[in-house]
């Protein structure tokens, strides 16, 4: 479902733009990811060769930034500008409302979360607030809007993740000026690149900036060709550096083996998977709710990490567990994609593009892991003094995932 779809306007629209972000705080109750675990085992070893050895490899982590437990770093907030035929708007700004009660609550925790009818009574109170960090801007004059209402969300599902779980809104209506032809929005809640859909074609916008100029009555979408960029460099971002447990995952295939064979077998056999479960799930044929999906690809993390420890050999049965996992990880990628709105013009090539995107974030990995290692990754001593430390790091974090997911559903 497009973000455009979440509130349809109940007039015919003359344009309409929607976009969601990404937070600048995570929830009080995310948790760094460790990723200094698979450090601890450089405690206990003393030897130069192996210490060179693991911090070249886990230099490829430490160049990401820290990320939180949950699976996929885009925060569910959408921005919907509807002008409709008598000269209003409506500006619906939807955001987890969990996660909206925690912003104002900075030193609250998931365990702080009142029942669902309170926590909307004072998101209620506190809309005012909010829609100060609201911008509108007609022909580059601020607007501010005549009415602020919050519109709770309409179930009380609370399985999802964080920014999966049903949305609330804060809608601001009012009157366009007369003869104004152009508008812009902020919103000060956000500090990373968002995507704005405009006449139903994602665009992109740069944090804490105005929106560009956008014609109200003339909307021109974007070309199949920009369409195409955008959603390669959507599907590649996701991986790196957004996509941790993606990144783990595949750091954990590449260690099983020092020989290139059982990684190009392991590879392909979990693209082909994730590539069929993102079509399918956005095609809505099948899916699974993301407090199922989530848990499960921590799980997958973790036994591909244990698995590395008691074998060098591919055997039948990891290929066939790797297309099982990659079924998971592409529900996974659904999930993002279709958070982020697809064009419904060009939605096969929005499909196409991320999931290249998707697969160069990958194979960039690979690359990157590959360069760490190849020194000594032929040596006698590397799989004790790399794969194994390693691999036990990586099964650590995705276990603490894979508990940190149960218990949150």
């Amino acid at each position: 479902m497009t973000s455009d779809e979440l509130r349809p306007p109940r007039t015919p629209p003359l344009a309409a733009a929607a976009f969601p972000a990404l937070p600048p705080l995570p929830p009080p109750s995310a948790v760094p990811v460790p990723l200094a675990l698979p450090a601890l085992a450089l405690l206990r070893l003393q030897r130069p060769r192996t210490l060179l050895a693991l911090r070249a490899l886990l230099a490829v982590l430490a160049l990401l930034p820290p990320a939180t437990v949950a699976a996929h770093d885009v925060e569910n907030t959408h921005v919907m500008v509807v002008f409709e035929a008598d000269d209003t708007y409506r500006v619906d700004v939807l955001n987890d409302a969990d996660w909206l009660w925690l912003q104002v609550h900075p030193v609250a925790t998931a365990a702080d979360l009142p029942a669902v009818g309170e926590r909307n009574r004072q998101l209620a109170e506190r809309t005012p607030a909010f829609a100060a960090g609201m911008t509108l801007v007609f022909d580059g004059s601020p607007v501010p809007p005549e009415g602020v209402t919050y519109v709770p969300p309409p179930t009380s599902d609370r399985s999802g993740p964080w920014g999966l779980a049903e949305p609330g809104l804060i809608r601001l209506t009012g009157t366009v000026p007369a003869d104004a032809v152009r508008f812009q929005f902020a919103y000060d809640r956000v500090v990373d690149e968002d995507p704005m859909n405009v006449a139903r074609v994602t665009r992109w916008l740069q944090p804490a900036q105005l929106s560009p100029p956008l014609d109200i009555a003339d909307l021109v979408p974007l070309t199949p060709v920009q369409v195409a960029v955008q959603y390669l460099g959507l599907g590649y971002t996701h991986i790196l550096p957004k996509g941790l447990d993606h990144i783990l995952f595949v750091l954990g295939l590449f260690l099983l083996s020092a020989r290139l064979r059982p990684l190009l077998l392991q590879v392909t056999a979990f693209t082909v998977a994730h590539t069929i479960t993102l079509a399918l799930t956005i095609y809505g044929v099948f899916s699974l709710a993301p407090s199922i999906v989530e848990p499960l690809i921590a799980l997958s993390i973790a036994y591909v990490a244990v698995e590395n420890l008691v074998t060098t050999e591919l055997r039948p049965w990891r290929i066939v567990l790797v297309f099982a996992f990659g079924l998971l990880h592409g529900m996974g990628f659904a999930g993002v994609l279709a958070d982020l709105g697809l064009p419904r013009g060009e939605l096969v090539t929005a499909l196409v593009t991320f999931n290249v995107g998707v697969e160069a974030g990958q194979l960039t990995v690979i690359g990157a892991a590959l360069a760490a290692v190849a020194a000594f990754r032929g040596r006698e001593w590397y799989r004790g003094r790399v794969v194994v430390p390693l691999s036990l790091g990586i099964a650590a974090v995705g276990l603490y995932w894979t508990v940190e997911r149960v218990l949150a559903v």
